[in-house]
């Protein structure tokens, strides 16, 4: 996921190259770049990634890592904004190109943000997927939680195919796929076009349906913890649902029940 507030100019260091690219939807594209050597990062975090400028200089956005923090890669999930000033032109890159990367991993979407608990819920719209793609991969989910619960909302069903490929690579890693198997439980849902789950997931948490479909009687502070991505509509709301089930919200400081992404809801 990607926030479109330009920053001041820094020194660039070597670009990072591109090695693969895939366009999802006409709105949605994911890329794969060379990890650099010196960068460290724990799954669920992001980084300052970007192309120069006509003028020279840099133009950087805030990119969740998609990639565990494992990975000799790292791969990056964005949406195509036509008159967006990054977006415009990212969303051209062939591999080969080179981008820029700050090597500065930071975020909230961290295991050591929350208290141990029985079960781990990814809220995720759109392109906030991407920590989760991350977070996902990370034999850590599996080894914390008896149940990973990965939830993606989007307008149509093709904007969910991202996620529907990632979770069938998951199951099938050599890695975490026999702990996936047994633990990741993938529940998409649409807002626009018909499907099997329509409907935003804060309906389906507030209505009970979302507990009704997967068999959970017990959703509280007790056992459960949640991680949100998305918009900061998706924010207000998670924070006030998570409220009345008496859940708090965590830091890096001060560990809790739940934790939002604040730095893409601009």
């Amino acid at each position: 996921m990607q926030y479109e507030k330009e920053i001041r100019p820094v020194i660039i260091p070597d670009g990072q190259t591109v090695n693969l690219v895939e366009h999802w939807t006409d709105r949605l594209f994911s890329f794969r770049v060379t990890r650099p050597k010196s960068l460290r990062f724990r799954s669920g975090e992001f980084v300052m990634i970007g192309l120069l400028k006509d003028d020279g200089k840099p133009l950087l956005r805030a990119y969740s890592i998609a990639s565990p923090s494992w990975d000799d890669e790292l791969e990056f999930y964005s949406i195509k904004v036509q008159d967006g000033p990054l977006t415009s032109r990212l969303q051209h890159i062939q591999p080969g190109d080179k981008i820029i990367l700050r090597p500065k991993p930071v975020g909230t979407l961290v295991h050591d943000a929350l208290l141990p608990g029985k079960r781990i819920w990814l809220f995720s719209t759109g392109t906030g997927i991407a920590p989760f793609a991350s977070l996902a991969r990370d034999p850590q989910t599996y080894e914390n939680y008896e149940h990973v619960i990965l939830t993606h909302t989007c307008r149509d069903l093709n904007e969910l195919a991202y996620g529907e490929r990632l979770v069938m690579q998951i199951k099938n890693d050599p890695l975490i796929g026999e702990m996936a198997r047994e633990k990741l439980i993938y529940y998409p849902t649409t807002t626009r076009e018909t499907s099997v789950t329509t409907g935003r997931i804060t309906t389906r948490l507030e209505d009970g349906t979302l507990f009704e479909d997967l068999g959970v009687t017990d959703f509280g502070a007790e056992y459960d913890r949640a991680m949100v991505c998305g918009s900061i509509g998706l924010n207000t709301d998670m924070k006030r649902i998570f409220k009345t089930f008496h859940m708090n919200e965590g830091a890096n400081s001060s560990p809790a029940h739940f934790v939002l992404e604040k730095a893409f809801v601009g």
